[in-house]
């Protein structure tokens, strides 16, 4: 069984010493492909370079989070656009909005996010996107853009009820993390997954962030890594009450699709 991690920050400076351990890790729990998140100027550049590294393997994404909405200037525009003209890049962002920490002005965020949708409307790539304490203002931008975007993933979900099905409504793609496992935080999430149709489900690490609580033994370190893929799927599998196996292949699946990906498994080499 494959499982496609697709979202991994592998760009992050946490990467830079032991990438090819990592990708081994990976390979040795199933997780055969990843999708590399860009999510500022530099980093989306990192993941095409990864991506371009590893063939077959690895894939990218370019865009803006919100935290560094600032940076969004007519220049990085333009590099953007150029970097999707690349065949590794599979889908536009991350970007969207994020009220809870405010590292950018609310107006700078609102306009990045309007910027790299038309991104893409006019490339048809999927959008990968992001939102935490700004799902009215997030909902009103995207209607702007209504009928007129490809595919889309609202990656790493931790909202409420209601967000899930305004979400769904739309016939959006929800990506679901290691928050699952936060006995904190995310115990909400064990009964909001039951409720997302198979076909719009997806999977992913988010890493190095949010590793996995319920992982045993307890790793000695907090760097996540894709390996622990593995492990959320199996968590999921469980709340949602399906066999691991059709949890994996489903999840797959859907991100060969989402993303435009070959079918079938990819050579996983450990």
């Amino acid at each position: 069984m494959e499982l496609i991690d697709i979202g991994a920050n592998l760009g992050h400076e946490s990467f830079d010493h032991d990438l090819d351990a990592v990708l081994a890790r990976a390979a040795e729990h199933g997780v055969g492909r990843m999708v590399v998140t860009g999510a500022s100027r530099e980093g989306s550049h990192k993941a095409l370079a990864l991506a371009r590294a590893h063939p077959g393997r690895l894939f990218a994404t370019a865009g803006v989070h919100p935290h560094h909405a600032v940076e969004y200037t007519e220049e990085a525009d333009a590099e953007l656009r150029a970097l999707h003209s690349h065949p590794e890049m599979v889908a536009v962002g991350e970007c969207g909005l994020d009220y809870f920490r405010d590292f950018s002005p609310r107006h700078a965020q609102q306009r990045a996010f309007e910027r790299q949708l038309q991104i893409g409307v006019d490339t048809g790539k999927p959008l990968f996107l992001h939102q935490r304490d700004a799902h009215a203002d997030f909902m009103a931008v995207m209607r702007g853009f209504r009928d007129r975007l490809g595919p889309v993933v609202v990656h790493c979900f931790t909202d409420t009820r209601e967000a899930l099905f305004d979400y769904l409504d739309q016939d959006w793609h929800i990506g679901i993390t290691g928050w699952l496992c936060d006995e904190r935080r995310g115990e909400h999430l064990r009964e909001l997954v039951r409720h997302i149709p198979a076909q719009r489900l997806l999977v992913e690490t988010d890493s190095p962030y949010l590793m996995p609580r319920t992982i045993r033994p307890r790793p000695t370190h907090r760097r996540n890594e894709p390996m622990y893929l593995a492990h959320i799927v199996e968590e999921l599998a469980r709340d949602r009450g399906e066999a691991v196996a059709d949890t994996a292949a489903t999840t797959t699946a859907n991100a060969c699709r989402f993303f435009g990906l070959p079918e079938g498994a990819a050579p996983i080499r450990a």
